[in-house]
């Protein structure tokens, strides 16, 4: 608890201590399931916390910026960052898409666990999507491959934002070079994990 108190802490995340409970909550779900499921790769509470809670609400108040009520998770799979996003953004709704049937059935669960009133779990491929949404976000490590790019544009509207998390700056400014073309404007922006020494930016293109 004190890792994530910490770590929400160096984020600039305000206290609060329902959503503290609701992310402890989550992460017991993770916790449980992970074993049969395959949910995420950790070997311990404390990866969990960092690699992937942490991880996800790096992004929290640079997505918060762009002020969207209708964000969709793309490939969301144990719910990252979609879920921790939600918790912390109530006002906004949450569509998380999956194409795993058994992930989303662990996602169903975690929003009836949670009682989480703005999420919904779609279980499709992301070309099945209708949209619009204001935001899409991703966990994309690897380079978006064109049939990705073409269905998120597809989806966000003319100032829409895709916001993508990613790793290294030098790989992600390639990518960012190739796609910036596709979009009216962007940026790569860093992100400062708490206790995470690997790099972590985020990929910012709007529609």
């Amino acid at each position: 608890m004190n890792l994530l108190l910490n770590g929400l802490q160096q984020l600039g995340i305000p206290r609060d201590e329902h959503k503290e409970s609701l992310l402890l909550q989550y992460m017991e779900e993770i916790e449980l399931w992970n074993p049969k499921y395959g949910l995420v790769k950790v070997d311990n509470r404390d990866e969990l916390v960092i690699r992937h809670i942490l991880d996800s609400l790096a992004g929290l108040k640079i997505i918060q910026n762009y002020e969207p009520q209708n964000i969709a998770d793309l490939g969301s799979g144990a719910g990252l960052p979609g879920i921790p996003l939600a918790i912390y953004m109530p006002q906004c709704h949450f569509t998380l898409v999956e194409r795993m049937g058994k992930r989303c059935s662990f996602l169903d669960n975690c929003l009836l666990q949670l009682r989480l009133k703005n999420v919904t779990v779609e279980n499709t491929e992301l070309k099945q999507i209708p949209g619009p949404f204001d935001l899409v976000t991703h966990r994309a490590f690897r380079p978006f491959e064109e049939d990705i790019l073409k269905h998120i544009l597809r989806i966000i509207p003319p100032g829409g934002v895709m916001a993508a998390y990613k790793g290294k700056r030098d790989k992600t400014q390639e990518e960012y070079e190739q796609i910036k073309q596709r979009f009216s404007s962007g940026e790569v922006m860093d992100m400062k994990v708490p206790f995470l020494k690997a790099e972590r930016v985020m990929l910012l293109m709007i529609g």
